[in-house]
Protein backbone atom coordinates (compact mmCIF):
# COMPACT_ATOMS: atom_id res chain seq x y z
CA UNK A 1 0.00 0.00 0.00
CA UNK A 2 2.81 2.40 0.83
CA UNK A 3 4.47 1.55 -2.48
CA UNK A 4 1.31 2.38 -4.41
CA UNK A 5 0.99 5.68 -2.55
CA UNK A 6 4.61 6.57 -3.37
CA UNK A 7 4.03 5.76 -7.05
CA UNK A 8 0.94 7.95 -7.17
CA UNK A 9 2.90 10.85 -5.64
CA UNK A 10 5.68 10.49 -8.24
CA UNK A 11 3.43 10.55 -11.31
CA UNK A 12 3.11 14.38 -11.45
CA UNK A 13 6.90 14.80 -11.54
CA UNK A 14 7.34 14.12 -15.30
CA UNK A 15 4.50 16.52 -16.07
CA UNK A 16 6.05 19.20 -13.86
CA UNK A 17 9.44 18.68 -15.51
CA UNK A 18 7.96 18.95 -19.01
CA UNK A 19 6.04 22.08 -17.99
CA UNK A 20 9.17 23.70 -16.57
CA UNK A 21 11.14 22.86 -19.70
CA UNK A 22 8.39 24.35 -21.86
CA UNK A 23 8.38 27.54 -19.77
CA UNK A 24 12.16 27.80 -20.00
CA UNK A 25 12.03 27.26 -23.78
CA UNK A 26 9.38 29.97 -24.17
CA UNK A 27 11.39 32.39 -22.04
CA UNK A 28 14.52 31.66 -24.10
CA UNK A 29 12.66 32.31 -27.35
CA UNK A 30 11.13 35.52 -25.96
CA UNK A 31 14.52 36.72 -24.75
CA UNK A 32 16.14 35.84 -28.08
CA UNK A 33 13.34 37.59 -29.97
CA UNK A 34 13.73 40.76 -27.89
CA UNK A 35 17.43 40.95 -28.77
CA UNK A 36 17.03 40.89 -32.55
CA UNK A 37 17.13 44.63 -33.19
CA UNK A 38 20.31 46.66 -33.13
CA UNK A 39 20.84 50.34 -33.86
CA UNK A 40 23.89 52.11 -35.22
CA UNK A 41 24.26 55.13 -32.91
CA UNK A 42 24.83 58.63 -34.35
CA UNK A 43 28.47 58.72 -33.24
CA UNK A 44 29.15 55.77 -35.54
CA UNK A 45 26.65 56.57 -38.31
CA UNK A 46 28.06 60.08 -38.68
CA UNK A 47 31.66 59.15 -38.07
CA UNK A 48 34.08 61.91 -39.00
CA UNK A 49 36.86 59.50 -40.05
CA UNK A 50 37.92 59.98 -43.65
CA UNK A 51 38.15 56.81 -45.72
CA UNK A 52 40.43 57.01 -48.73
CA UNK A 53 40.58 54.64 -51.68
CA UNK A 54 44.34 54.18 -51.42
CA UNK A 55 44.31 53.02 -47.80
CA UNK A 56 42.52 50.05 -46.26
CA UNK A 57 40.89 50.54 -42.88
CA UNK A 58 41.51 48.24 -39.95
CA UNK A 59 40.78 48.41 -36.22
CA UNK A 60 42.81 47.12 -33.31
CA UNK A 61 41.08 44.74 -30.94
CA UNK A 62 40.09 47.46 -28.44
CA UNK A 63 38.45 49.54 -31.16
CA UNK A 64 36.61 46.48 -32.47
CA UNK A 65 35.28 45.69 -28.99
CA UNK A 66 34.02 49.26 -28.61
CA UNK A 67 32.27 49.31 -31.98
CA UNK A 68 30.64 45.91 -31.45
CA UNK A 69 29.48 46.82 -27.97
CA UNK A 70 27.92 50.04 -29.29
CA UNK A 71 25.43 48.00 -31.34
CA UNK A 72 25.11 45.15 -28.82
CA UNK A 73 27.12 42.64 -30.84
CA UNK A 74 29.96 40.48 -29.53
CA UNK A 75 33.40 40.70 -31.18
CA UNK A 76 34.03 37.94 -33.72
CA UNK A 77 37.50 37.30 -32.37
CA UNK A 78 39.51 37.85 -35.53
CA UNK A 79 39.43 39.93 -38.67
CA UNK A 80 37.68 38.34 -41.64
CA UNK A 81 37.07 39.12 -45.29
CA UNK A 82 34.03 41.04 -46.51
CA UNK A 83 32.49 40.35 -49.95
CA UNK A 84 30.03 42.84 -51.46
CA UNK A 85 27.76 40.99 -53.95
CA UNK A 86 25.94 43.14 -56.51
CA UNK A 87 24.21 42.81 -59.89
CA UNK A 88 25.03 45.48 -62.47
CA UNK A 89 22.66 46.74 -65.15
CA UNK A 90 23.42 50.29 -66.32
CA UNK A 91 24.21 52.15 -63.07
CA UNK A 92 27.65 53.61 -63.83
CA UNK A 93 27.36 56.53 -61.39
CA UNK A 94 26.11 54.30 -58.60
CA UNK A 95 28.99 51.89 -59.08
CA UNK A 96 31.45 54.79 -58.89
CA UNK A 97 29.82 56.00 -55.66
CA UNK A 98 29.79 52.50 -54.20
CA UNK A 99 33.44 51.84 -54.94
CA UNK A 100 34.64 55.18 -53.59
CA UNK A 101 32.50 54.78 -50.47
CA UNK A 102 33.28 51.17 -49.59
CA UNK A 103 36.61 50.31 -51.24
CA UNK A 104 38.68 50.84 -48.05
CA UNK A 105 36.40 48.57 -45.97
CA UNK A 106 35.57 45.76 -48.43
CA UNK A 107 37.91 42.99 -49.55
CA UNK A 108 36.16 42.05 -52.80
CA UNK A 109 33.29 43.41 -54.87
CA UNK A 110 31.61 40.50 -56.65
CA UNK A 111 29.88 42.09 -59.65
CA UNK A 112 27.90 40.20 -62.26
CA UNK A 113 26.51 41.53 -65.53
CA UNK A 114 24.17 39.81 -67.96
CA UNK A 115 23.60 40.52 -71.68
CA UNK A 116 19.84 40.21 -71.01
CA UNK A 117 17.39 42.03 -68.77
CA UNK A 118 14.98 40.51 -66.25
CA UNK A 119 12.41 40.50 -69.07
CA UNK A 120 14.90 38.42 -71.12
CA UNK A 121 15.47 41.24 -73.63
CA UNK A 122 18.95 41.81 -75.04
CA UNK A 123 21.00 44.63 -73.53
CA UNK A 124 24.57 45.88 -73.89
CA UNK A 125 27.25 44.94 -71.38
CA UNK A 126 27.58 48.48 -70.05
CA UNK A 127 30.16 47.78 -67.37
CA UNK A 128 32.37 45.76 -69.71
CA UNK A 129 32.24 48.61 -72.22
CA UNK A 130 33.17 51.15 -69.50
CA UNK A 131 35.67 48.96 -67.68
CA UNK A 132 38.53 51.45 -67.97
CA UNK A 133 36.55 54.00 -65.92
CA UNK A 134 37.12 51.86 -62.82
CA UNK A 135 40.79 50.98 -63.32
CA UNK A 136 41.88 52.08 -59.85
CA UNK A 137 39.42 49.60 -58.31
CA UNK A 138 40.35 46.54 -60.40
CA UNK A 139 42.41 44.85 -57.61
CA UNK A 140 39.25 44.31 -55.56
CA UNK A 141 36.68 43.71 -58.30
CA UNK A 142 35.65 40.16 -59.21
CA UNK A 143 33.68 40.65 -62.43
CA UNK A 144 31.79 37.96 -64.31
CA UNK A 145 29.49 37.96 -67.33
CA UNK A 146 26.56 35.67 -66.57
CA UNK A 147 24.25 34.28 -69.25
CA UNK A 148 20.71 33.61 -68.09
CA UNK A 149 19.41 30.22 -69.35
CA UNK A 150 15.98 30.53 -67.72
CA UNK A 151 13.02 30.20 -70.10
CA UNK A 152 10.22 32.04 -68.33
CA UNK A 153 7.93 35.03 -68.74
CA UNK A 154 8.21 35.86 -65.03
CA UNK A 155 10.75 38.60 -64.39
CA UNK A 156 11.31 37.26 -60.87
CA UNK A 157 12.59 33.93 -62.23
CA UNK A 158 15.35 35.72 -64.14
CA UNK A 159 16.19 38.02 -61.24
CA UNK A 160 16.31 35.10 -58.79
CA UNK A 161 18.66 33.11 -61.05
CA UNK A 162 21.03 36.01 -61.59
CA UNK A 163 21.13 36.96 -57.93
CA UNK A 164 21.94 33.39 -56.90
CA UNK A 165 24.60 33.18 -59.61
CA UNK A 166 26.69 35.64 -57.58
CA UNK A 167 27.35 32.70 -55.27
CA UNK A 168 26.79 29.58 -57.36
CA UNK A 169 28.51 30.72 -60.58
CA UNK A 170 31.23 32.99 -59.22
CA UNK A 171 32.55 31.49 -55.98
CA UNK A 172 33.57 28.08 -57.42
CA UNK A 173 35.89 29.92 -59.83
CA UNK A 174 37.72 32.00 -57.20
CA UNK A 175 41.44 31.44 -56.74
CA UNK A 176 44.17 32.41 -54.31
CA UNK A 177 43.33 35.14 -51.81
CA UNK A 178 39.85 35.49 -53.35
CA UNK A 179 38.77 32.12 -51.92
CA UNK A 180 36.55 32.67 -48.86
CA UNK A 181 37.06 31.02 -45.51
CA UNK A 182 34.38 29.83 -43.12
CA UNK A 183 33.03 32.84 -41.22
CA UNK A 184 33.74 35.43 -43.92
CA UNK A 185 31.01 38.01 -44.56
CA UNK A 186 28.75 38.12 -47.64
CA UNK A 187 26.63 41.23 -48.23
CA UNK A 188 23.85 41.03 -50.84
CA UNK A 189 22.75 44.42 -52.19
CA UNK A 190 21.16 46.15 -55.12
CA UNK A 191 23.30 48.83 -56.74
CA UNK A 192 21.30 51.72 -55.25
CA UNK A 193 21.69 50.33 -51.73
CA UNK A 194 24.96 51.60 -50.23
CA UNK A 195 26.04 50.73 -46.71
CA UNK A 196 27.82 53.14 -44.43
CA UNK A 197 31.55 52.34 -44.27
CA UNK A 198 31.32 51.77 -40.53
CA UNK A 199 28.57 49.21 -41.10
CA UNK A 200 31.03 47.16 -43.14
CA UNK A 201 33.55 47.48 -40.32
CA UNK A 202 30.94 46.21 -37.87
CA UNK A 203 30.29 43.20 -40.08
CA UNK A 204 34.00 42.46 -40.35
CA UNK A 205 34.74 42.52 -36.63
CA UNK A 206 31.46 41.58 -34.90
CA UNK A 207 29.47 38.37 -34.56
CA UNK A 208 26.01 38.74 -36.06
CA UNK A 209 23.03 36.51 -37.00
CA UNK A 210 23.23 34.53 -40.23
CA UNK A 211 20.24 36.42 -41.63
CA UNK A 212 20.96 40.04 -40.81
CA UNK A 213 18.79 42.74 -42.39
CA UNK A 214 20.67 46.00 -42.83
CA UNK A 215 17.96 48.65 -42.59
CA UNK A 216 18.66 51.73 -44.72
CA UNK A 217 17.41 55.29 -44.90
CA UNK A 218 14.88 55.22 -47.75
CA UNK A 219 15.07 58.08 -50.26
CA UNK A 220 13.20 58.62 -53.51
CA UNK A 221 14.38 60.47 -56.65
CA UNK A 222 17.29 62.02 -54.70
CA UNK A 223 18.64 62.38 -51.18
CA UNK A 224 16.27 65.33 -50.92
CA UNK A 225 13.11 63.22 -50.59
CA UNK A 226 12.88 60.83 -47.61
CA UNK A 227 10.20 58.15 -47.81
CA UNK A 228 7.83 58.41 -44.87
CA UNK A 229 7.52 55.24 -42.88
CA UNK A 230 9.79 52.39 -41.88
CA UNK A 231 13.39 52.18 -43.09
CA UNK A 232 14.14 50.11 -46.21
CA UNK A 233 14.52 46.40 -45.42
CA UNK A 234 17.71 45.76 -47.43
CA UNK A 235 20.59 44.93 -47.94
CA UNK A 236 21.22 41.61 -46.17
CA UNK A 237 24.35 40.07 -44.72
CA UNK A 238 25.23 36.47 -43.98
CA UNK A 239 28.23 34.30 -43.16
CA UNK A 240 30.08 31.97 -45.51
CA UNK A 241 29.45 28.49 -44.13
CA UNK A 242 32.67 26.88 -45.33
CA UNK A 243 31.13 25.69 -48.58
CA UNK A 244 28.54 26.89 -51.06
CA UNK A 245 26.11 24.19 -49.90
CA UNK A 246 26.33 25.43 -46.30
CA UNK A 247 25.82 29.09 -47.23
CA UNK A 248 22.43 30.77 -47.55
CA UNK A 249 21.65 31.44 -51.22
CA UNK A 250 21.66 35.19 -52.02
CA UNK A 251 18.04 35.24 -53.18
CA UNK A 252 16.87 33.23 -50.17
CA UNK A 253 18.75 35.65 -47.96
CA UNK A 254 17.27 38.76 -49.55
CA UNK A 255 13.70 37.47 -49.76
CA UNK A 256 13.65 35.62 -46.43
CA UNK A 257 13.12 32.24 -48.09
CA UNK A 258 14.09 28.76 -46.93
CA UNK A 259 14.96 25.56 -48.77
CA UNK A 260 12.33 23.48 -50.52
CA UNK A 261 13.14 20.11 -48.93
CA UNK A 262 10.03 18.72 -47.22
CA UNK A 263 12.02 16.65 -44.70
CA UNK A 264 14.14 19.56 -43.43
CA UNK A 265 11.42 22.21 -43.65
CA UNK A 266 10.66 22.39 -39.87
CA UNK A 267 14.36 22.71 -39.05
CA UNK A 268 14.94 25.34 -41.75
CA UNK A 269 11.87 27.28 -40.62
CA UNK A 270 13.21 27.32 -37.06
CA UNK A 271 16.69 28.36 -38.21
CA UNK A 272 15.25 31.22 -40.26
CA UNK A 273 13.40 32.39 -37.15
CA UNK A 274 16.38 31.93 -34.84
CA UNK A 275 19.09 33.33 -37.14
CA UNK A 276 17.42 36.59 -38.14
CA UNK A 277 18.27 40.04 -36.85
CA UNK A 278 18.07 43.69 -37.89
CA UNK A 279 20.63 46.47 -37.85
CA UNK A 280 18.96 49.85 -38.24
CA UNK A 281 20.39 52.98 -39.87
CA UNK A 282 22.99 50.85 -41.64
CA UNK A 283 23.06 52.66 -44.99
CA UNK A 284 21.26 54.54 -47.74
CA UNK A 285 18.77 53.44 -50.37
CA UNK A 286 17.88 55.91 -53.12
CA UNK A 287 15.12 54.49 -55.32
CA UNK A 288 14.65 55.89 -58.83
CA UNK A 289 17.57 58.26 -58.35
CA UNK A 290 18.04 58.58 -62.10
CA UNK A 291 20.04 61.25 -63.86
CA UNK A 292 17.91 61.21 -67.02
CA UNK A 293 14.25 61.28 -67.98
CA UNK A 294 14.99 58.45 -70.41
CA UNK A 295 15.75 56.16 -67.47
CA UNK A 296 12.36 56.92 -65.92
CA UNK A 297 10.67 56.22 -69.25
CA UNK A 298 12.57 52.93 -69.52
CA UNK A 299 11.42 52.01 -66.01
CA UNK A 300 7.81 52.63 -67.01
CA UNK A 301 8.17 50.44 -70.09
CA UNK A 302 9.37 47.55 -67.93
CA UNK A 303 6.78 48.10 -65.19
CA UNK A 304 4.66 44.97 -64.76
CA UNK A 305 1.41 46.95 -64.41
CA UNK A 306 1.27 48.49 -67.88
CA UNK A 307 -1.91 50.40 -66.96
CA UNK A 308 0.43 53.03 -65.52
CA UNK A 309 2.55 53.25 -68.69
CA UNK A 310 0.51 56.09 -70.22
CA UNK A 311 1.54 58.97 -72.53
CA UNK A 312 0.83 61.40 -69.68
CA UNK A 313 3.06 59.55 -67.24
CA UNK A 314 5.85 59.27 -69.84
CA UNK A 315 5.71 62.98 -70.68
CA UNK A 316 9.06 64.64 -69.74
CA UNK A 317 7.36 67.67 -68.20
CA UNK A 318 5.11 65.48 -66.07
CA UNK A 319 8.07 63.41 -64.91
CA UNK A 320 10.11 66.50 -64.03
CA UNK A 321 7.20 68.08 -62.16
CA UNK A 322 6.54 64.99 -60.07
CA UNK A 323 10.20 64.38 -59.28
CA UNK A 324 10.73 68.03 -58.37
CA UNK A 325 7.78 68.04 -55.97
CA UNK A 326 8.27 64.58 -54.51
CA UNK A 327 5.09 63.12 -55.98
CA UNK A 328 4.44 59.54 -57.02
CA UNK A 329 5.85 58.80 -60.48
CA UNK A 330 2.50 57.40 -61.66
CA UNK A 331 0.30 59.99 -59.96
CA UNK A 332 -0.96 57.49 -57.38
CA UNK A 333 -2.06 58.43 -53.88
CA UNK A 334 -0.54 56.87 -50.78
CA UNK A 335 3.18 57.21 -51.41
CA UNK A 336 4.44 60.11 -49.28
CA UNK A 337 7.86 61.71 -49.18
CA UNK A 338 9.29 64.24 -46.77
CA UNK A 339 11.55 66.94 -48.14
CA UNK A 340 14.91 67.14 -46.37
CA UNK A 341 16.52 70.53 -46.94
CA UNK A 342 20.33 70.60 -46.99
CA UNK A 343 20.57 66.92 -46.15
CA UNK A 344 23.97 66.08 -44.68
CA UNK A 345 23.30 62.37 -44.17
CA UNK A 346 24.31 61.23 -47.65
CA UNK A 347 27.26 59.18 -48.94
CA UNK A 348 30.36 61.34 -48.30
CA UNK A 349 31.67 60.85 -51.85
CA UNK A 350 28.44 62.28 -53.29
CA UNK A 351 28.69 65.31 -51.01
CA UNK A 352 32.35 65.95 -51.86
CA UNK A 353 31.90 65.57 -55.61
CA UNK A 354 28.88 67.86 -55.61
CA UNK A 355 30.64 70.52 -53.53
CA UNK A 356 33.98 70.41 -55.33
CA UNK A 357 33.00 69.58 -58.92
CA UNK A 358 29.24 70.13 -59.18
CA UNK A 359 28.63 66.46 -59.96
CA UNK A 360 25.62 64.35 -58.93
CA UNK A 361 23.31 67.35 -58.79
CA UNK A 362 20.36 65.08 -59.51
CA UNK A 363 21.08 63.20 -56.28
CA UNK A 364 21.33 66.31 -54.13
CA UNK A 365 18.86 68.93 -55.36
CA UNK A 366 15.80 68.57 -57.63
CA UNK A 367 14.46 72.10 -57.05
CA UNK A 368 15.07 73.64 -60.47
CA UNK A 369 12.53 73.64 -63.31
CA UNK A 370 13.90 70.53 -64.98
CA UNK A 371 14.55 68.65 -61.70
CA UNK A 372 18.30 68.48 -62.52
CA UNK A 373 17.76 65.98 -65.34
CA UNK A 374 20.86 65.80 -67.51
CA UNK A 375 18.91 65.06 -70.70
CA UNK A 376 16.30 67.82 -70.28
CA UNK A 377 17.47 69.85 -73.28
CA UNK A 378 17.63 66.74 -75.47
CA UNK A 379 14.13 65.75 -74.39
CA UNK A 380 12.80 69.21 -75.27
CA UNK A 381 14.53 69.18 -78.66
CA UNK A 382 13.00 65.79 -79.27
CA UNK A 383 9.51 67.22 -78.95
CA UNK A 384 8.81 66.04 -75.40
Amino acid sequence: MLANLWTQRRRPLPLIAVTLLAIIAVLMVMNHNSNREHWIPPEIAHNSRQYTVDKDTSYDYADAQFVCKAVDFKPFGKQRKVYDLIMFSTELDWLEIRLHTLYPVVDYFVIIESPTTFTNADKPLVLRDNWERYRQFWPKIIYREIHDPIQSDRTWDHEDYLRNSMLYSVFPSLTGAEIPEKGDVLVVSDMDEVLRPDTMILLRYCSFPARLTLRSQFYYYSFQWLHRGIQWSHPQATIYGGSIENTIAPNDLRMGLIGSSFFTYPYQYFRRFWDRGELWNAGWHCSSCFSTIAEFQMKMNSFSHQIWNTPENRDPRTIAERVKNGQDLFGRMGEEFEKVEHNEDIPPYVARQHKEKGRFGYMVNRDNEHASFEDWDAQMRGGG
